[in-house]
């Protein structure tokens, strides 16, 4: 990767992490989901608002590295108007690019693709993987 793709990449991760979008929470019946990674202390509150199988809303809040907080705010905006099924299919390809295998290229990640470079650097996997993983899990509780 050129140096200037990874400078663009770093400044689409601090932006999200300095001005994180969909941050707080919803109240009103949302699916509530608590996940932390006791290696390095990320933690995060993500409630999402499912409606007939659509994510109509998805906020979080948290503390932890600009990884793990930008990251949650790129999942908010993308799983937001998505069928479960679409968000669960657009996680498994963000976890695919995470591991560095290769991942379905016809899915638009958009600002998620700046996360890419994570993978070279395992300890930070769980970082940027922490909010999809509290996804799935909120997910798959409102599907039972």
């Amino acid at each position: 990767m050129s140096s200037n793709l990874d400078q663009l990449y770093r400044r689409v991760i601090m932006d999200h992490y300095k001005n994180p979008r969909n941050k707080g929470s919803i109240e009103d019946g949302a699916l509530t989901i608590d996940m932390n990674n006791p290696t390095c202390g990320d933690r995060i509150h993500l409630t999402l608002q499912v409606e007939d199988g659509v994510i109509q809303n998805a906020k979080f809040d948290g503390e932890g590295c600009s990884i793990s907080m930008a990251s949650a705010s790129m999942m908010t905006q993308a799983v937001k108007g998505k069928k479960v099924e679409e968000a669960l299919k657009l996680s498994t390809v963000f976890s695919e690019m995470m591991l560095g295998k290769e991942h379905d290229e016809s899915i638009d990640l958009d600002d998620i693709e700046a996360l890419n470079g994570v993978s070279k650097f395992p300890a930070r996997i769980k970082c940027a993987t922490l909010a999809w993983k509290a996804m799935e899990k909120g997910v798959s509780e409102e599907e039972k």
